[in-house]
């Protein structure tokens, strides 16, 4: 398979723009993204590719800021090459250590996890799969049955198989995530990941204790009755892949005609994470 990469440069631009660029990017396929000195790239494979698609997204960004764009077709391997030079491991809070297998382990860290992207999204850098992770680690996740959906690399899933959860299912609608996701639940030993591809129509009907959702805020709204109906009451809910104005009041409003309730919220930058739980 071959993948189109889009790389960006700005002569000025805030960050919430860039971050906005980068949300809408997602929503029409694009789902690596890599910092550049001047901006940065964005990948897809060539079959989800389209053209004017591109074209008519930016052509809604000319009265905002300045921006130059080269496309370019690369081959898979080519474009794992380029990520293995730049990867840098990832720690978050002091307690969980990131490394692809060509880092050394560091046995130091409460949890460690290996992580080969293939093209997916979710190595742990990106501001809202950090946050995740942070909500991860201070829940209690022994024995509970999770459900990751967008699962990218599966590093949310494998964290919480880490913590000692009981069963895992991890869904993603690209194949390339749902392989990633199988190929590094083997890499971190966690048999009880079951990796699926999809979206909400994949969703095995159980209940699930916890729930994490690190997607965007379009998506999120049209499955939240799906996971409403699969949170066991008490349950928990994570969000993220939106921004904390106005997207967090939309989330918190459409969650609330389904009982699950705002509890609280991390940011970064722009980026939020919300926590929501079920009420009886």
């Amino acid at each position: 398979m071959q993948y189109i990469q889009v790389t960006f440069s700005f002569i000025t631009i805030q960050e919430y723009q860039q971050d906005l660029l980068i949300n809408d990017l997602a929503d029409i396929g694009f789902n690596t993204f890599e910092d550049t000195a001047n901006g940065f790239s964005a990948f897809i494979d060539e079959h989800s590719y389209h053209q004017q698609e591109l074209a008519d997204l930016l052509a809604g960004y000319e009265s905002e800021f300045q921006y130059n764009y080269t496309i370019t077709t690369i081959a898979a391997e080519n474009w794992n090459e380029e990520w293995e030079k730049n990867f840098e491991p990832l720690i978050v809070d002091d307690t969980c250590y990131v490394r692809a297998t060509f880092h050394e382990a560091q046995p130091q860290y409460a949890y460690e996890i290996v992580i080969d992207p293939k093209m997916a999204f979710g190595t742990g850098h990106h501001q809202t799969t950090t946050m995740m992770m942070q909500y991860l680690l201070e829940a209690e996740v022994a024995d509970k049955v999770v459900l990751d959906m967008g699962c990218g690399t599966g590093i949310l899933a494998i964290l919480a198989a880490k913590k000692g959860a009981k069963e895992l299912i991890a869904i993603d609608n690209d194949e390339v995530c749902y392989l990633s996701a199988i190929e590094n639940a083997a890499l971190n030993s966690t048999g009880n990941v079951t990796a699926l591809c999809g979206g909400k129509e994949v969703i095995p009907q159980k209940n699930y204790d916890i729930i994490l959702a690190n997607i965007n805020r379009n998506i999120l709204l049209d499955q939240i009755p799906v996971y409403a109906s699969v949170l066991k009451a008490g349950g928990t809910i994570y969000f993220s892949g939106f921004y904390e104005s106005p997207d967090l009041d939309i989330i918190r409003t459409a969650c609330e005609e389904f009982r699950m309730n705002y509890v609280d919220h991390k940011k970064i930058g722009d980026w939020v994470a919300a926590r929501f739980t079920k009420g009886e």
